[in-house]
C-alpha cells in the first residue's frame, strides 16, 4: 500500500474531526455566540449543505492542478475557514466559517479519493480506499471526543485552535509524503468528466451510497435521546457507547475494504440487509438496554463501513476522477441531510423510534437499487477508464511502503 494513502487518511482525519466539533460543543458555543442551541445546529446543517452544494464546484476549479498542489490549496481553504471559526465575533461570522470549510472538506474528499484511485492498482483499490477512509472512522472514534474533551477544558475556541495546528500538520505530511504528479491527462476536462454523468446507471449507483447512509444516520443522528430516554442510559453512558460505536465502524470499514475489489454488490446487499435487520432490531427492543447496545454495535459495523465498496462500485460504473468522487461524496451527504431532517420529522410525528424505522425503509429502498446487478443486468457494467486516472504510480516513484 502507497504510503501516500496513509497520509490521505491523516487528511481526511482532519477534516471530519472539523465536521463533528459543533456537535460536541453546542452548549458553549451558544454561550459564547450569544445564540440558541438550535441555531447552534443550524451550524451542522449549513456544513453539510456546504459539503453537498459547494464541493463539486470546488473541484471543478482545481481540476486542472496537479493533485498535490490541489491538496495543498484546500488545506489552506480549510485552514482559514477554522481560523475564522476560531476567532468568530458572532454566529454570522461562524455560519460563514462553516461553509468555508465544508466546501473544502467535500473537495478534499473527491480529490483524495481520485488519488488513491491513481496511486494503486485497480486490484488493492477497494483496500487503498478503505485505509483512506479509517480517517473517517477515527474521527468519529477519536476526532470527536477528543475535541470536546478541548472545548470542554479550554473553551470551544481552543477546540478550533487545535483542529487547526491539527490541518498545519496534516499539510506538511501531504507535502512529505504524496508524490509530486501532473494532473491526469484523461481528468482534465470538465466535459469530460461530466460527460460520464449521461450514465443513467450512474444516478442509480449513487442513489444507492445516499441511501446507505441515509439508513446509518437516521439511527445515528438520534442516538443519544433514543439511548438516554428510552434505552434509559445515564447521560455519561452515552460517550462510552459512541466510542464502542466509532470502534465498530473502524472494524467494519477494514473487513469491507478488503471484500470490496471482488465483491462490492454483494457485501453491499449484505450490509442494506443487515442493517435494516439491526435497525429493526433497535426500534423493537430499544426498551432493553442489553439488545439495544448489540443493535448499535450492528449498525457501527455494517452502516457507514460501506464506504469502500460504495466508491469501488460508482467508479466501475462511472470512473476514478475527482469530480465523480466529489459528486458520489455530495450524495452521501444528502443521504446525511434528508435522514436527519426527516427523521426529526418522524420524531415530532410518531415518538424517538421513528427515526429506526426510517433507516429501515432507506435501507430497503437500497436493496431495490441494486436490482440490476442482483438480477444480472450490465448497467452496473465498469466504464472504460481514462488512460491515467486509474494508471498506478510505478513503485520508482518513492510511494511504495
Amino acid at each position: 500500500m502507497p504510503r501516500a494513502v496513509y497520509v490521505l487518511a491523516l487528511g481526511i482525519f482532519a477534516m471530519v474531526t472539523s465536521e463533528f466539533v459543533v456537535a460536541g460543543l453546542m452548549p458553549q458555543m451558544a454561550d459564547g455566540l450569544n445564540a440558541t442551541v438550535p441555531q447552534i445546529g443550524y451550524l451542522i446543517t449549513a456544513f453539510a449543505v456546504a459539503m453537498a452544494a459547494g464541493g463539486p464546484f470546488l473541484t471543478v476549479a482545481l481540476m486542472k492542478l496537479p493533485p498535490r498542489t490541489a491538496l495543498m490549496a484546500l488545506f489552506g481553504i480549510f485552514l482559514a475557514g477554522n481560523v475564522l471559526a476560531a476567532t468568530a465575533t458572532g454566529y454570522g461570522v461562524m455560519m460563514a466559517a462553516r461553509i468555508v470549510t465544508g466546501v473544502a472538506s467535500q473537495a478534499f474528499f473527491g480529490i483524495g479519493i481520485s488519488l488513491c484511485a491513481r496511486l494503486t492498482r485497480p486490484e488493492v483499490r477497494g483496500r487503498a480506499i478503505a485505509v483512506a477512509m479509517n480517517g473517517l472512522m477515527l474521527g468519529t472514534l477519536l476526532g470527536l471526543p477528543l475535541s470536546t474533551l478541548v472545548g470542554e477544558r479550554y473553551g470551544w475556541r481552543a477546540a478550533f485552535w487545535a483542529i487547526s495546528a491539527l490541518a498545519l500538520v496534516a499539510a506538511a505530511v501531504t507535502l512529505a509524503g504524496v508524490p509530486r504528479l501532473e494532473a491526469a491527462e484523461g481528468d482534465g476536462g470538465f466535459r469530460e468528466q461530466a460527460a460520464v454523468f449521461r450514465n443513467p446507471a450512474l444516478w442509480r449507483v449513487l442513489s444507492t451510497s445516499t441511501l446507505v447512509i441515509g439508513a446509518t444516520f437516521a439511527a445515528f443522528s438520534y442516538l443519544n435521546p433514543i439511548l438516554t430516554e428510552v434505552t434509559g442510559f445515564p447521560a455519561g453512558t452515552v460517550p462510552v457507547l459512541l466510542i464502542a460505536y466509532g470502534a465498530a465502524t473502524v472494524v467494519g470499514n477494514t473487513v469491507v475494504g478488503r471484500l470490496a475489489d471482488r465483491y462490492a454488490v454483494p457485501v453491499l446487499t449484505a450490509g442494506l440487509l443487515l442493517n435494516a435487520a439491526f435497525l429493526a432490531g433497535f426500534a423493537l427492543l430499544a426498551g432493553l438496554p442489553a439488545p439495544a447496545v448489540v443493535c448499535v454495535l450492528g449498525i457501527g459495523l455494517v452502516g457507514v463501513t460501506m464506504n469502500p465498496a460504495m466508491v469501488t462500485r460508482v467508479q466501475r460504473t462511472g470512473n476514478a476522477g475527482p469530480l465523480v468522487n466529489t459528486v458520489h461524496s455530495s450524495f452521501i451527504t444528502l443521504g446525511i441531510i434528508l435522514s436527519s431532517s426527516l427523521g426529526g420529522l418522524a420524531i415530532d410525528a410518531w415518538g424517538l423510534r421513528a427515526p429506526l424505522w426510517l433507516g429501515v425503509a432507506l435501507a430497503l429502498l437500497g436493496l431495490v437499487t441494486l436490482a440490476p446487478e442482483l438480477t444480472g443486468g450490465r448497467s452496473g457494467k465498469p466504464a472504460e477508464p481514462s488512460p491515467r486516472a486509474s494508471r498506478p504510480v510505478p513503485a520508482a516513484s518513492g510511494c511504495e511502503g
